[in-house]
């Protein structure tokens, strides 16, 4: 038997043992399945209601921890960074009768730490040259805030050490931006970290000593709103680019498609500083063989277009290209607009892809990549057009071919959509998670969730993913609602989000690139990380329960 085997049921036997299976997602109604659950152990999505905060439930048998809180003093902290997960223009919790305005914040401002990155180290220092920092640490960049950081949880530390302000500028004393996504490139030996504000956003190169260096990368990558980054074995580096659409004239609660898939080629792999080919991904349409593409002013047109149907149909297998829109050989170091490039060079934009992964096993030929959607449960989109999202699949022959073959694996729906970060949990199941919003949050009266697919299912007969994961609120995030609700300039989010879902066992070596190895949670150093972002900033592991849970896991 597999060392990871999922069981035929879920829940805990007459033994106290865990017996946990994906075997056979269940069909469900759309609709029915919003709230409900059908699997043993498993949990219905989590109700929102005004004023009302509500815990997290994990599927039976599975409990979290956290690593850090938002609260955690940093071991090196800042007036504007004092804690990992708040700023130091407010306080944690508003005052009684205290009134936001404009100019005046009741609370501090949420930096929101994003995309978790896991590596076991050696030699580790901090801002302590006396301390002994351990070997498991966890890195992050932070989505909002004032300001743009990176932190380093010290997994094996106490608490005066438990989290290190592991950088705020870059090189040349410039204040980082805001992050979303991250990655170890064990090629370069460096960690990426990828900002989404479009303009201002790109790749940021980070070495591993302390204090590091870090370098904005936008004459290699170029600016774009990326988020999702992942290497392939061949050395090269995926890039997933979330920018939001114009919202049709007529179709308003739908916007255009208008973020673009790439592929960085490096001239030389341990050294990004000599740059490459910067490259996006071009779909032909099954209707005329041309490629699908942007059409400047035209949204209307490109949300209800038939190519968009097309793209969201079962069972539809598109050729694929990528195309190259910038090589630092003949183009130069020149900062550009990826975004811009892609569109005029013909690549075709989804509906704001946010991650992607590599299926582990199959040598780096299978990349499975989400679209978000519009986040809004009256999307003229529909189902049929992505309005609430979807995941792809894209098969090549190696990592760095020239063509491939796109198809749709899961078309997202109201109760399952909205998604954002993923991790394959083993070979053939991958976690993705949802990122719906205060809006949808409401319109459909559930929070996010974390749904595990099996890749070997076909979902086009009504089948459904597990949730794993039926995400709360907080007290803070349910305050915060309340003054997102109100207005008069509050700045956080309301609700919660998962985000940062990552399965690693921390190898830093390019064995350890994500999609080379069969993930085994729990087992081996494996190890299952997320962030409940927004409210208290609690980045958490997901643990068994026990050891005869771990011992029916891995028989």
């Amino acid at each position: 038997m597999n060392r990871f085997g999922w069981r035929n049921a879920i829940g805990l036997g007459a033994a106290g043992v865990l017996l946990i299976t994906l075997a056979g997602s269940r069909a469900l109604g759309r609709e029915e399945a919003a709230l409900s659950a059908s699997v043993p152990g498993e949990p219905a999505a989590v109700h929102k209601a005004v004023g009302i905060a509500a815990p997290n439930a994990l599927f039976s048998g599975l409990i979290e921890t956290p690593v850090a809180q938002g609260s955690t003093p940093l071991e090196n902290p800042t007036a504007q960074l004092p804690f990992y997960g708040y700023d130091g223009n407010g306080p944690m919790v508003p005052a009684p009768g205290d009134i936001q305005t404009t100019t005046h914040n009741v609370e501090a401002s949420k930096t929101e730490p994003d995309k978790n990155t896991y590596l076991v180290l050696e030699n580790q220092r901090g801002a302590d040259p006396g301390y002994d920092y351990g070997t498991h640490f966890l890195f992050q960049g932070h989505e909002g805030g004032v300001a743009g950081y990176v932190t380093r949880i010290n997994l094996d530390a106490d608490q005066a050490h438990r989290v290190t302000l592991f950088a705020s500028k870059d090189r040349n004393g410039n204040n980082l931006p805001v992050f979303d996504g991250s990655t170890w490139n064990p090629f370069a030996q460096r960690l990426l970290f990828t900002s989404e504000n479009l303009n201002n956003g790109g790749v940021w190169a980070s070495t591993l000593d302390f204090p590091p260096v870090v370098d904005d990368m936008a004459g290699v990558f170029g600016r774009g709103g990326f988020e999702g980054i992942q290497n392939d074995s061949d050395g090269n580096l995926w890039i997933v680019e979330d920018v939001g659409g114009a919202a049709g004239a007529v179709n308003t609660h739908a916007k255009q498609p208008n973020s673009f898939l790439y592929r960085f080629l490096p001239k030389d792999k341990s050294d990004l500083t000599k740059g490459g080919k910067m490259q996006a991904l071009q779909v032909k349409s099954l209707r005329n063989g041309q490629p699908i593409i942007f059409h400047a002013g035209q949204a209307d047109a490109d949300i209800l277009s038939l190519d968009q149907l097309d793209l969201h149909t079962y069972g539809n297998r598109f050729d694929t290209r990528w195309i190259t829109i910038h090589d630092n050989d003949t183009d130069g170091f020149t900062p550009f607009n990826a975004n811009v490039l892609a569109k005029a060079k013909f690549a075709t934009p989804f509906k704001r892809p946010e991650n992607g992964q590599f299926r582990p096993g199959q040598n780096f030929k299978q990349f499975f990549f989400d679209t978000t959607g519009d986040t809004n449960i009256l999307t003229e989109a529909g189902t049929a057009r992505g309005g609430f999202g979807a995941i792809f699949q894209l098969t090549q022959s190696d990592p760095s071919a020239s063509t491939g073959k796109l198809s749709l694996f899961y078309r997202s729906d109201a109760a399952h959509g909205s998604l954002d970060n993923c991790a394959f949990w083993d070979r053939d199941h991958v976690v993705f998670v949802e990122d719906a919003g205060d809006t949808l949050h409401t319109q459909r009266n559930a929070f996010d969730s974390a749904y595990l697919f099996d890749v070997r299912q076909d979902y086009s007969g009504g089948a459904q993913p597990i949730r794993i994961l039926a995400l709360g609120r907080d007290a803070s995030a349910t305050i915060d609602s309340a003054y997102s609700d109100a207005g008069h300039g509050f700045q956080n989010d309301g609700d919660n989000e998962v985000t940062g879902i990552h399965v690693s066992d921390g190898d830093p070596t390019t064995g350890g690139i994500l999609g080379a190895k069969k993930p085994e949670p729990f087992h081996e150093g494996w190890r299952v990380f997320y962030t409940q972002q927004h409210g208290d900033n609690n980045t958490r592991e997901i643990l068994l329960t026990g050891p005869d849970a771990a011992a029916a896991l891995f028989e």
